[in-house]
Protein backbone atom coordinates (compact mmCIF):
# COMPACT_ATOMS: atom_id res chain seq x y z
CA UNK A 1 0.00 0.00 0.00
CA UNK A 2 1.33 3.44 -0.90
CA UNK A 3 2.48 5.88 1.79
CA UNK A 4 0.04 8.37 3.24
CA UNK A 5 0.54 11.80 1.62
CA UNK A 6 -0.31 15.33 2.72
CA UNK A 7 -3.10 15.36 0.15
CA UNK A 8 -4.53 12.22 1.76
CA UNK A 9 -4.54 13.94 5.15
CA UNK A 10 -6.21 17.08 3.82
CA UNK A 11 -8.88 15.03 2.01
CA UNK A 12 -9.47 13.00 5.20
CA UNK A 13 -9.88 16.19 7.27
CA UNK A 14 -12.40 17.52 4.71
CA UNK A 15 -14.32 14.23 4.53
CA UNK A 16 -13.42 13.87 0.84
CA UNK A 17 -10.99 10.94 1.04
CA UNK A 18 -11.53 7.86 -1.15
CA UNK A 19 -13.04 5.20 1.14
CA UNK A 20 -10.32 2.79 0.04
CA UNK A 21 -7.68 5.02 1.63
CA UNK A 22 -9.42 5.70 4.96
CA UNK A 23 -7.95 2.66 6.72
CA UNK A 24 -4.41 3.55 5.77
CA UNK A 25 -4.83 7.17 6.88
CA UNK A 26 -6.34 6.21 10.23
CA UNK A 27 -3.50 3.76 10.85
CA UNK A 28 -1.03 6.53 10.02
CA UNK A 29 -2.73 8.91 12.46
CA UNK A 30 -2.74 6.29 15.21
CA UNK A 31 1.02 5.98 14.82
CA UNK A 32 1.61 9.74 14.55
CA UNK A 33 -0.03 11.73 17.39
CA UNK A 34 1.21 15.08 16.02
CA UNK A 35 -0.48 14.45 12.68
CA UNK A 36 -3.64 13.37 14.48
CA UNK A 37 -3.65 16.58 16.54
CA UNK A 38 -3.23 18.64 13.39
CA UNK A 39 -6.17 16.88 11.69
CA UNK A 40 -8.32 17.43 14.79
CA UNK A 41 -7.46 21.15 14.76
CA UNK A 42 -8.34 21.39 11.05
CA UNK A 43 -11.72 19.81 11.70
CA UNK A 44 -12.48 22.16 14.59
CA UNK A 45 -11.63 25.15 12.41
CA UNK A 46 -13.75 23.77 9.58
CA UNK A 47 -16.70 23.23 11.94
CA UNK A 48 -16.35 26.78 13.25
CA UNK A 49 -16.33 28.23 9.72
CA UNK A 50 -19.39 26.22 8.74
CA UNK A 51 -21.21 27.39 11.87
CA UNK A 52 -20.44 31.00 10.99
CA UNK A 53 -21.05 31.05 7.26
CA UNK A 54 -23.42 28.21 6.33
CA UNK A 55 -26.50 30.27 7.31
CA UNK A 56 -25.31 33.07 5.00
CA UNK A 57 -24.58 30.66 2.16
CA UNK A 58 -28.13 29.32 2.43
CA UNK A 59 -29.66 32.77 1.94
CA UNK A 60 -31.08 33.62 -1.51
CA UNK A 61 -28.87 35.71 -3.82
CA UNK A 62 -29.71 39.43 -3.33
CA UNK A 63 -31.54 41.03 -6.25
CA UNK A 64 -28.68 43.49 -6.79
CA UNK A 65 -26.30 40.56 -7.48
CA UNK A 66 -28.46 38.69 -9.97
CA UNK A 67 -26.93 38.31 -13.42
CA UNK A 68 -29.83 39.96 -15.26
CA UNK A 69 -29.72 43.06 -13.08
CA UNK A 70 -25.94 43.34 -13.38
CA UNK A 71 -26.13 43.14 -17.19
CA UNK A 72 -28.82 45.83 -17.29
CA UNK A 73 -26.73 48.09 -15.06
CA UNK A 74 -23.73 47.67 -17.37
CA UNK A 75 -25.80 48.68 -20.40
CA UNK A 76 -27.07 51.73 -18.53
CA UNK A 77 -23.53 52.75 -17.56
CA UNK A 78 -22.37 52.50 -21.17
CA UNK A 79 -25.26 54.74 -22.20
CA UNK A 80 -24.23 57.34 -19.63
CA UNK A 81 -20.53 57.35 -20.54
CA UNK A 82 -20.95 60.02 -23.24
CA UNK A 83 -22.90 62.23 -20.85
CA UNK A 84 -20.17 61.88 -18.27
CA UNK A 85 -17.51 62.90 -20.79
CA UNK A 86 -19.45 66.06 -21.66
CA UNK A 87 -19.98 66.82 -17.97
CA UNK A 88 -16.27 66.38 -17.31
CA UNK A 89 -15.40 68.95 -19.97
CA UNK A 90 -17.89 71.41 -18.50
CA UNK A 91 -16.56 70.91 -14.99
CA UNK A 92 -12.99 71.34 -16.19
CA UNK A 93 -13.81 74.66 -17.79
CA UNK A 94 -15.66 75.82 -14.70
CA UNK A 95 -12.86 74.64 -12.44
CA UNK A 96 -10.25 76.82 -14.09
CA UNK A 97 -12.19 79.94 -13.21
CA UNK A 98 -13.96 78.65 -10.12
CA UNK A 99 -10.75 77.59 -8.43
CA UNK A 100 -9.74 81.22 -8.02
CA UNK A 101 -13.00 82.13 -6.32
CA UNK A 102 -12.99 78.99 -4.14
CA UNK A 103 -9.43 79.49 -2.93
CA UNK A 104 -10.44 80.70 0.59
CA UNK A 105 -11.86 77.21 1.22
CA UNK A 106 -8.42 75.67 0.75
CA UNK A 107 -6.17 78.28 2.33
CA UNK A 108 -3.95 77.19 5.19
CA UNK A 109 -5.16 77.94 8.74
CA UNK A 110 -3.88 81.07 10.47
CA UNK A 111 -0.44 80.81 12.03
CA UNK A 112 -1.89 81.56 15.46
CA UNK A 113 -4.32 78.62 15.18
CA UNK A 114 -1.51 76.21 14.27
CA UNK A 115 0.76 77.46 17.06
CA UNK A 116 -2.04 77.23 19.63
CA UNK A 117 -2.84 73.68 18.55
CA UNK A 118 0.85 72.73 18.68
CA UNK A 119 1.20 74.27 22.14
CA UNK A 120 -1.85 72.42 23.48
CA UNK A 121 -0.72 69.12 21.96
CA UNK A 122 2.73 69.47 23.50
CA UNK A 123 1.17 70.44 26.82
CA UNK A 124 -1.09 67.36 26.80
CA UNK A 125 1.81 65.03 26.02
CA UNK A 126 4.38 66.28 28.51
CA UNK A 127 2.37 67.34 31.59
CA UNK A 128 1.40 63.67 31.92
CA UNK A 129 5.06 62.64 32.20
CA UNK A 130 6.90 62.26 35.48
CA UNK A 131 10.54 61.31 34.85
CA UNK A 132 10.63 62.78 31.33
CA UNK A 133 8.44 65.85 31.64
CA UNK A 134 11.38 68.11 30.68
CA UNK A 135 14.79 67.79 29.05
CA UNK A 136 16.60 70.22 31.36
CA UNK A 137 15.43 70.60 34.94
CA UNK A 138 15.17 73.71 37.11
CA UNK A 139 18.44 72.84 38.88
CA UNK A 140 20.22 73.91 35.70
CA UNK A 141 18.00 76.89 34.88
CA UNK A 142 20.87 79.12 33.74
CA UNK A 143 21.88 76.58 31.13
CA UNK A 144 18.23 76.07 30.19
CA UNK A 145 17.70 79.77 29.47
CA UNK A 146 20.96 80.05 27.51
CA UNK A 147 20.35 76.86 25.51
CA UNK A 148 16.78 77.74 24.51
CA UNK A 149 17.73 81.34 23.70
CA UNK A 150 20.46 80.10 21.35
CA UNK A 151 18.16 77.61 19.66
CA UNK A 152 15.39 80.17 19.16
CA UNK A 153 17.92 82.88 18.23
CA UNK A 154 16.26 85.31 20.64
CA UNK A 155 16.64 86.03 24.33
CA UNK A 156 14.28 83.91 26.38
CA UNK A 157 13.86 84.59 30.06
CA UNK A 158 12.33 82.13 32.51
CA UNK A 159 9.28 83.81 34.04
CA UNK A 160 9.05 83.81 37.84
CA UNK A 161 5.57 82.60 38.75
CA UNK A 162 6.10 82.09 42.46
CA UNK A 163 3.58 84.85 43.23
CA UNK A 164 1.00 82.77 41.36
CA UNK A 165 1.97 79.63 43.27
CA UNK A 166 4.02 77.96 40.53
CA UNK A 167 7.64 76.80 40.45
CA UNK A 168 9.68 76.00 37.36
CA UNK A 169 9.97 72.29 36.55
CA UNK A 170 12.24 72.81 33.53
CA UNK A 171 12.00 72.98 29.78
CA UNK A 172 12.61 71.32 26.44
CA UNK A 173 13.18 72.12 22.77
CA UNK A 174 10.55 71.09 20.22
CA UNK A 175 10.60 71.06 16.40
CA UNK A 176 8.71 73.70 14.41
CA UNK A 177 8.06 75.02 10.93
CA UNK A 178 10.23 77.93 9.68
CA UNK A 179 7.16 79.89 8.55
CA UNK A 180 5.72 79.52 12.07
CA UNK A 181 8.69 80.85 14.00
CA UNK A 182 10.82 77.72 13.72
CA UNK A 183 11.81 75.63 16.71
CA UNK A 184 9.82 76.03 19.91
CA UNK A 185 10.74 76.11 23.58
CA UNK A 186 8.40 74.63 26.14
CA UNK A 187 8.72 75.72 29.77
CA UNK A 188 6.80 73.80 32.43
CA UNK A 189 5.66 75.02 35.84
CA UNK A 190 3.97 73.17 38.70
CA UNK A 191 2.12 74.22 41.85
CA UNK A 192 2.11 72.51 45.26
CA UNK A 193 -0.94 70.43 44.30
CA UNK A 194 0.76 69.11 41.16
CA UNK A 195 -1.19 71.22 38.65
CA UNK A 196 0.97 72.15 35.69
CA UNK A 197 1.02 74.91 33.09
CA UNK A 198 3.28 75.21 30.07
CA UNK A 199 4.64 78.15 28.10
CA UNK A 200 5.27 77.52 24.40
CA UNK A 201 7.57 80.07 22.76
CA UNK A 202 8.90 80.48 19.21
CA UNK A 203 10.83 83.24 17.48
CA UNK A 204 8.70 85.91 15.82
CA UNK A 205 6.55 85.12 12.81
CA UNK A 206 7.81 86.47 9.47
CA UNK A 207 5.36 89.40 9.55
CA UNK A 208 6.39 90.32 13.15
CA UNK A 209 2.93 91.78 13.72
CA UNK A 210 1.48 92.04 17.26
CA UNK A 211 -1.49 89.80 18.00
CA UNK A 212 -3.34 88.30 20.95
CA UNK A 213 -5.89 85.50 21.16
CA UNK A 214 -7.70 83.28 23.67
CA UNK A 215 -8.64 79.72 22.74
CA UNK A 216 -9.98 76.47 24.20
CA UNK A 217 -9.19 73.02 22.82
CA UNK A 218 -9.53 69.51 24.23
CA UNK A 219 -10.28 70.81 27.72
CA UNK A 220 -7.26 73.12 27.85
CA UNK A 221 -7.24 76.92 27.88
CA UNK A 222 -4.62 78.85 25.92
CA UNK A 223 -3.60 82.51 25.85
CA UNK A 224 -1.55 83.34 22.74
CA UNK A 225 0.24 86.49 21.75
CA UNK A 226 2.84 87.54 19.21
CA UNK A 227 5.09 90.57 18.89
CA UNK A 228 8.14 91.59 16.88
CA UNK A 229 10.41 89.24 18.87
CA UNK A 230 8.49 86.07 19.87
CA UNK A 231 5.20 84.21 19.87
CA UNK A 232 4.04 82.78 23.18
CA UNK A 233 1.19 80.47 24.18
CA UNK A 234 0.38 79.82 27.84
CA UNK A 235 -1.55 76.56 28.27
CA UNK A 236 -3.27 75.08 31.30
CA UNK A 237 -6.45 73.63 32.73
CA UNK A 238 -6.73 76.00 35.70
CA UNK A 239 -9.91 77.79 36.75
CA UNK A 240 -10.45 80.89 34.60
CA UNK A 241 -9.35 83.48 37.20
CA UNK A 242 -6.14 81.64 38.03
CA UNK A 243 -5.36 81.01 34.38
CA UNK A 244 -5.77 84.71 33.72
CA UNK A 245 -3.41 85.64 36.57
CA UNK A 246 -0.73 83.23 35.33
CA UNK A 247 -1.07 84.40 31.71
CA UNK A 248 -0.85 88.04 32.73
CA UNK A 249 2.29 87.39 34.78
CA UNK A 250 3.97 85.53 31.89
CA UNK A 251 2.96 88.21 29.42
CA UNK A 252 4.24 91.01 31.59
CA UNK A 253 7.64 89.38 32.13
CA UNK A 254 8.27 88.25 28.57
CA UNK A 255 7.25 91.61 27.08
CA UNK A 256 8.96 93.75 29.73
CA UNK A 257 10.47 96.80 28.03
CA UNK A 258 8.84 96.02 24.68
CA UNK A 259 6.95 99.21 23.83
CA UNK A 260 5.50 97.61 20.68
CA UNK A 261 3.71 94.89 22.63
CA UNK A 262 -0.08 95.26 22.85
CA UNK A 263 -1.51 95.84 26.28
CA UNK A 264 -2.60 92.67 28.08
CA UNK A 265 -6.37 92.31 28.07
CA UNK A 266 -8.36 89.78 30.08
Amino acid sequence: MSAVTHDDLMAYADGQLDPGRVGAVEAHLAANPDAASEIALMRRQSDALHALFDPVAAEPVPARLRARRIAAAQRQRRGRSWSWAVAALVLLSLGVGGGWFARPLFEAPAASAVLIADAINAHTVFVAENRHAVEVGRDDSAHLASWLSNRLDTTLGLPDLSAQGFALVGGRLLPGEPQLGGRAAQLMYEDAAGARITIYVTAALPDRQPAAQLASLDGAEAFYWANARITCTVVGTLPAERMQAVSQAVYGQLTDGDVSAPRYRS
